[in-house]
Protein backbone atom coordinates (compact mmCIF):
# COMPACT_ATOMS: atom_id res chain seq x y z
CA UNK A 1 0.00 0.00 0.00
CA UNK A 2 1.19 3.50 -0.90
CA UNK A 3 0.46 6.21 1.65
CA UNK A 4 0.54 9.95 1.26
CA UNK A 5 2.47 11.42 4.19
CA UNK A 6 3.39 15.09 4.47
CA UNK A 7 4.12 15.74 0.82
CA UNK A 8 5.42 12.32 -0.20
CA UNK A 9 4.10 8.98 -1.38
CA UNK A 10 5.68 6.27 0.74
CA UNK A 11 5.16 2.55 1.16
CA UNK A 12 3.24 1.47 4.24
CA UNK A 13 6.36 0.08 5.94
CA UNK A 14 8.07 3.45 5.51
CA UNK A 15 5.17 5.61 6.75
CA UNK A 16 6.31 6.97 10.10
CA UNK A 17 4.74 9.61 12.35
CA UNK A 18 6.62 11.06 15.33
CA UNK A 19 5.79 9.79 18.83
CA UNK A 20 5.66 13.49 19.74
CA UNK A 21 2.83 14.15 17.30
CA UNK A 22 -0.13 15.80 19.04
CA UNK A 23 -2.51 13.43 17.30
CA UNK A 24 -0.76 10.45 18.90
CA UNK A 25 -0.30 12.08 22.29
CA UNK A 26 -3.64 13.84 22.72
CA UNK A 27 -5.98 12.86 19.90
CA UNK A 28 -5.50 16.40 18.61
CA UNK A 29 -6.71 16.17 15.05
CA UNK A 30 -9.43 15.37 12.54
CA UNK A 31 -10.24 12.73 9.98
CA UNK A 32 -12.53 12.17 7.01
CA UNK A 33 -13.49 8.92 5.33
CA UNK A 34 -14.27 8.87 1.60
CA UNK A 35 -15.59 6.23 -0.76
CA UNK A 36 -14.47 5.91 -4.36
CA UNK A 37 -16.63 4.33 -7.06
CA UNK A 38 -15.12 3.40 -10.42
CA UNK A 39 -12.14 5.63 -9.76
CA UNK A 40 -14.13 8.69 -8.64
CA UNK A 41 -14.32 9.89 -5.04
CA UNK A 42 -17.95 10.45 -4.11
CA UNK A 43 -19.18 13.73 -2.58
CA UNK A 44 -15.62 15.02 -2.32
CA UNK A 45 -16.56 18.72 -1.96
CA UNK A 46 -18.95 17.96 0.91
CA UNK A 47 -16.32 15.99 2.81
CA UNK A 48 -13.63 18.61 2.26
CA UNK A 49 -15.95 21.42 3.30
CA UNK A 50 -16.73 19.62 6.57
CA UNK A 51 -13.01 19.12 7.14
CA UNK A 52 -12.27 22.80 6.44
CA UNK A 53 -14.99 24.01 8.81
CA UNK A 54 -13.75 21.67 11.55
CA UNK A 55 -10.08 22.63 11.03
CA UNK A 56 -10.99 26.31 11.34
CA UNK A 57 -12.82 25.65 14.61
CA UNK A 58 -9.83 23.93 16.20
CA UNK A 59 -7.28 26.29 14.61
CA UNK A 60 -5.34 23.86 12.41
CA UNK A 61 -4.15 25.18 9.07
CA UNK A 62 -4.88 22.88 6.14
CA UNK A 63 -4.07 22.87 2.43
CA UNK A 64 -6.71 24.25 0.07
CA UNK A 65 -9.60 21.93 -0.92
CA UNK A 66 -8.32 21.66 -4.53
CA UNK A 67 -4.89 20.56 -3.30
CA UNK A 68 -6.40 18.05 -0.87
CA UNK A 69 -8.58 16.69 -3.66
CA UNK A 70 -5.48 16.29 -5.81
CA UNK A 71 -3.65 14.40 -3.03
CA UNK A 72 -6.62 12.11 -2.45
CA UNK A 73 -6.87 11.25 -6.13
CA UNK A 74 -3.13 10.71 -6.35
CA UNK A 75 -3.33 8.24 -3.48
CA UNK A 76 -6.19 6.39 -5.14
CA UNK A 77 -4.34 6.21 -8.45
CA UNK A 78 -0.97 5.28 -6.94
CA UNK A 79 -2.60 2.25 -5.33
CA UNK A 80 -4.28 1.37 -8.64
CA UNK A 81 -7.71 1.31 -7.04
CA UNK A 82 -11.11 2.05 -8.53
CA UNK A 83 -13.50 1.01 -5.74
CA UNK A 84 -12.02 1.96 -2.41
CA UNK A 85 -12.24 3.56 1.01
CA UNK A 86 -9.88 6.48 1.59
CA UNK A 87 -9.07 8.07 4.92
CA UNK A 88 -7.52 11.50 5.42
CA UNK A 89 -6.02 12.11 8.87
CA UNK A 90 -4.91 15.58 9.93
CA UNK A 91 -3.15 16.36 13.23
CA UNK A 92 -1.78 19.54 14.75
CA UNK A 93 1.72 18.20 14.25
CA UNK A 94 4.76 17.61 16.42
CA UNK A 95 5.57 19.43 19.65
CA UNK A 96 8.44 19.13 22.16
CA UNK A 97 6.64 21.19 24.79
CA UNK A 98 3.77 19.04 26.02
CA UNK A 99 0.29 20.45 25.74
CA UNK A 100 1.26 23.58 23.82
CA UNK A 101 -0.70 23.73 20.56
CA UNK A 102 0.84 27.11 19.81
CA UNK A 103 4.32 25.58 19.69
CA UNK A 104 3.54 22.77 17.25
CA UNK A 105 5.25 22.58 13.91
CA UNK A 106 3.54 21.94 10.60
CA UNK A 107 0.37 19.82 10.69
CA UNK A 108 0.68 16.12 9.89
CA UNK A 109 -1.33 14.95 6.87
CA UNK A 110 -1.83 11.26 6.08
CA UNK A 111 -3.99 9.72 3.33
CA UNK A 112 -4.59 5.99 2.93
CA UNK A 113 -6.64 3.95 0.47
CA UNK A 114 -7.82 0.35 0.56
CA UNK A 115 -10.03 -1.78 -1.70
CA UNK A 116 -13.74 -1.80 -0.82
CA UNK A 117 -16.90 -2.86 -2.62
CA UNK A 118 -19.63 -2.94 0.02
CA UNK A 119 -21.57 -5.38 2.19
CA UNK A 120 -23.77 -7.23 -0.31
CA UNK A 121 -24.47 -10.26 1.94
CA UNK A 122 -25.50 -8.09 4.89
CA UNK A 123 -27.76 -5.85 2.80
CA UNK A 124 -29.89 -8.89 2.00
CA UNK A 125 -30.58 -9.95 5.59
CA UNK A 126 -30.10 -6.68 7.46
CA UNK A 127 -27.99 -5.76 10.46
CA UNK A 128 -28.71 -5.87 14.17
CA UNK A 129 -27.69 -3.47 16.93
CA UNK A 130 -27.45 -3.05 20.67
CA UNK A 131 -28.24 -0.02 22.77
CA UNK A 132 -25.04 1.47 24.18
CA UNK A 133 -24.69 2.17 27.90
CA UNK A 134 -22.89 5.39 26.96
CA UNK A 135 -24.66 8.63 26.03
CA UNK A 136 -24.12 11.38 23.50
CA UNK A 137 -23.82 14.56 25.53
CA UNK A 138 -24.02 18.15 24.33
CA UNK A 139 -20.67 19.07 25.87
CA UNK A 140 -18.68 16.25 24.31
CA UNK A 141 -15.29 17.32 23.01
CA UNK A 142 -15.08 18.52 19.43
CA UNK A 143 -18.80 19.16 18.86
CA UNK A 144 -20.92 16.66 16.90
CA UNK A 145 -20.25 18.35 13.55
CA UNK A 146 -16.57 17.39 13.66
CA UNK A 147 -14.87 14.04 13.13
CA UNK A 148 -12.08 14.37 15.66
CA UNK A 149 -9.46 11.83 16.70
CA UNK A 150 -11.10 11.85 20.16
CA UNK A 151 -13.11 8.73 19.40
CA UNK A 152 -13.13 6.92 22.74
CA UNK A 153 -16.90 6.92 23.21
CA UNK A 154 -17.32 5.40 19.77
CA UNK A 155 -14.65 2.79 20.48
CA UNK A 156 -16.30 1.77 23.75
CA UNK A 157 -19.61 1.44 21.93
CA UNK A 158 -17.96 -0.69 19.23
CA UNK A 159 -16.69 -3.00 21.97
CA UNK A 160 -20.26 -3.28 23.26
CA UNK A 161 -21.42 -4.25 19.77
CA UNK A 162 -18.67 -6.85 19.47
CA UNK A 163 -19.54 -8.40 22.83
CA UNK A 164 -23.20 -8.54 21.82
CA UNK A 165 -22.18 -10.00 18.43
CA UNK A 166 -24.10 -7.36 16.50
CA UNK A 167 -23.21 -4.92 13.74
CA UNK A 168 -23.69 -1.59 15.54
CA UNK A 169 -24.22 0.10 18.90
CA UNK A 170 -26.75 2.93 19.19
CA UNK A 171 -26.45 5.99 21.41
CA UNK A 172 -29.16 7.88 23.23
CA UNK A 173 -28.42 11.46 24.21
CA UNK A 174 -28.24 12.73 27.80
CA UNK A 175 -32.01 13.31 27.82
CA UNK A 176 -32.78 9.79 26.63
CA UNK A 177 -33.62 10.61 23.00
CA UNK A 178 -32.32 8.61 20.06
CA UNK A 179 -29.02 9.94 18.69
CA UNK A 180 -26.83 7.89 16.32
CA UNK A 181 -24.69 4.79 15.99
CA UNK A 182 -21.00 4.49 16.80
CA UNK A 183 -20.18 4.72 13.08
CA UNK A 184 -23.54 5.60 11.56
CA UNK A 185 -26.57 7.83 11.41
CA UNK A 186 -29.96 6.36 12.25
CA UNK A 187 -33.25 6.41 10.33
CA UNK A 188 -36.56 4.58 10.67
CA UNK A 189 -39.91 4.51 8.90
CA UNK A 190 -43.39 4.72 10.40
CA UNK A 191 -46.50 4.81 8.24
CA UNK A 192 -44.46 5.75 5.17
CA UNK A 193 -42.67 8.67 6.83
CA UNK A 194 -38.90 8.65 7.31
CA UNK A 195 -37.73 9.91 10.70
CA UNK A 196 -34.23 10.67 11.98
CA UNK A 197 -32.67 12.48 14.96
CA UNK A 198 -32.06 16.18 14.48
CA UNK A 199 -28.49 17.49 14.36
CA UNK A 200 -28.96 19.28 17.69
CA UNK A 201 -29.46 15.91 19.44
CA UNK A 202 -26.32 16.17 19.08
CA UNK A 203 -25.12 13.96 16.21
CA UNK A 204 -22.64 14.07 13.37
CA UNK A 205 -24.07 15.46 10.15
CA UNK A 206 -23.02 12.48 8.07
CA UNK A 207 -22.46 13.11 4.38
CA UNK A 208 -24.55 10.08 3.41
CA UNK A 209 -27.27 11.27 5.81
CA UNK A 210 -27.26 14.74 4.28
CA UNK A 211 -27.41 13.52 0.69
CA UNK A 212 -30.12 10.94 1.41
CA UNK A 213 -32.37 13.49 3.11
CA UNK A 214 -32.05 15.94 0.21
CA UNK A 215 -32.57 13.31 -2.49
CA UNK A 216 -35.48 11.62 -0.65
CA UNK A 217 -37.34 14.91 -0.35
CA UNK A 218 -36.86 15.43 -4.10
CA UNK A 219 -38.68 12.10 -4.56
CA UNK A 220 -41.60 13.33 -2.47
CA UNK A 221 -40.72 11.29 0.63
CA UNK A 222 -41.54 12.93 3.94
CA UNK A 223 -38.47 13.20 6.18
CA UNK A 224 -38.91 14.43 9.74
CA UNK A 225 -35.92 15.46 11.86
CA UNK A 226 -36.53 15.78 15.58
CA UNK A 227 -36.12 14.45 19.10
CA UNK A 228 -37.50 10.92 19.36
CA UNK A 229 -37.71 8.37 22.19
CA UNK A 230 -36.31 4.86 21.85
CA UNK A 231 -39.86 3.48 21.61
CA UNK A 232 -40.31 5.18 18.23
CA UNK A 233 -37.48 3.10 16.80
CA UNK A 234 -38.58 -0.13 18.46
CA UNK A 235 -42.14 0.35 17.17
CA UNK A 236 -41.12 1.40 13.67
CA UNK A 237 -42.08 -0.45 10.51
CA UNK A 238 -38.50 -0.43 9.20
CA UNK A 239 -35.15 1.10 10.09
CA UNK A 240 -31.75 1.64 8.52
CA UNK A 241 -28.29 3.04 9.19
CA UNK A 242 -26.17 5.24 6.93
CA UNK A 243 -22.48 5.96 6.57
CA UNK A 244 -19.93 6.52 3.82
CA UNK A 245 -18.80 2.90 3.62
CA UNK A 246 -22.03 0.92 3.78
CA UNK A 247 -24.36 3.60 2.36
CA UNK A 248 -27.86 2.51 3.48
CA UNK A 249 -27.84 -0.57 5.73
CA UNK A 250 -31.13 -2.18 6.82
CA UNK A 251 -31.47 -2.35 10.61
CA UNK A 252 -33.68 -5.29 11.50
CA UNK A 253 -33.31 -5.76 15.28
CA UNK A 254 -32.17 -3.96 18.45
CA UNK A 255 -31.16 -6.05 21.46
CA UNK A 256 -32.98 -9.04 20.05
CA UNK A 257 -36.26 -7.19 19.34
CA UNK A 258 -37.25 -7.14 15.69
CA UNK A 259 -37.90 -3.84 13.95
CA UNK A 260 -41.12 -4.38 12.04
CA UNK A 261 -40.99 -7.76 10.33
CA UNK A 262 -37.34 -8.22 11.26
CA UNK A 263 -36.15 -8.04 7.67
CA UNK A 264 -35.17 -5.33 5.18
CA UNK A 265 -38.26 -3.39 4.12
CA UNK A 266 -39.46 -1.88 0.86
CA UNK A 267 -38.91 1.74 1.92
CA UNK A 268 -35.39 0.97 3.09
CA UNK A 269 -34.65 -0.60 -0.27
CA UNK A 270 -36.16 2.42 -2.02
CA UNK A 271 -33.97 4.79 0.02
CA UNK A 272 -30.90 2.75 -0.91
CA UNK A 273 -31.87 2.98 -4.56
CA UNK A 274 -32.28 6.75 -4.22
CA UNK A 275 -28.79 7.00 -2.75
CA UNK A 276 -27.35 4.69 -5.42
CA UNK A 277 -28.81 6.96 -8.09
CA UNK A 278 -27.13 9.92 -6.39
CA UNK A 279 -23.81 8.08 -6.51
CA UNK A 280 -24.23 7.47 -10.24
CA UNK A 281 -25.18 11.05 -11.03
CA UNK A 282 -23.06 13.16 -8.66
CA UNK A 283 -19.71 14.44 -9.80
CA UNK A 284 -16.66 14.24 -7.55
Amino acid sequence: MWIYLNGKMVLEAEAKVSVLDQGFLYGDGLFETFRAYSGKIFALPLHLNRLAVSAKKIHIAIPSPPLLAKRLNETLERNRLKDAILRLTLTRGQSFSGLRPDLCGAPTLVITARPFTGYDALYAKGASATLSAYRRVSSRVGEPCMKTLNFMDNILARLEAQRAEVFEALFLNSEGFLAEGSISNLFWIKNGQVQTPTLTTPILNGITREILIVESKKQGIQVEEGLFPLEDLLNADEAFLTNTAFEVMPLTAVDGKNIGAGQPGAMTQHCHEIFSDAVKSMKT
